[in-house]
């Protein structure tokens, strides 16, 4: 049992049933490669957050190197089908800045196993 109140409200990342500026904290692990639409879910995010609260997010995505975007690139399409809609082209750090947030801190590599597979993004950041 938690010291705290605690609720669980149902929804989607794209339409959160919350009222604006009601949240303090927004966490997403491992979201943002399966959403339908990652920029509309990341505008909610900042939509519910009230004013001084924070992202905080682990989530894998595009990695830097080339090579290994191309595969991603050439692999994406048969995870969406087998992974729950995963997506491994999209450039996490690029979505939340473009969906209005400040990065606060970004830590990016590759886990463990396959570099297609593990290139990782975690941080925080803040609504502009």
């Amino acid at each position: 049992m938690a010291a705290f109140p605690v609720e669980l409200v149902e929804g989607t990342g794209e339409n959160l049933p919350l009222p604006d500026g009601s949240v303090d904290t927004v966490v997403t692990t491992w979201t943002l490669c399966s959403v339908p639409d990652p920029p509309k879910a990341l505008q909610e995010a900042r939509r519910v957050l009230r004013p001084g609260g924070r992202l905080i997010f682990a989530e894998h995505g595009r990695a830097p190197d080339p090579a290994i975007s191309r595969w991603q690139d050439r692999i994406t399409p048969v995870c969406q089908r087998i992974a729950g809609g995963c997506r491994l082209d999209r450039k996490i750090d690029s979505l939340i800045l473009a969906a209005g947030f400040e990065m606060g801190s970004l830590r990016t590599g590759y886990m463990r196993g396959p570099k297609v597979m593990t290139f990782m993004y975690e941080g925080r950041a803040r609504p502009r």
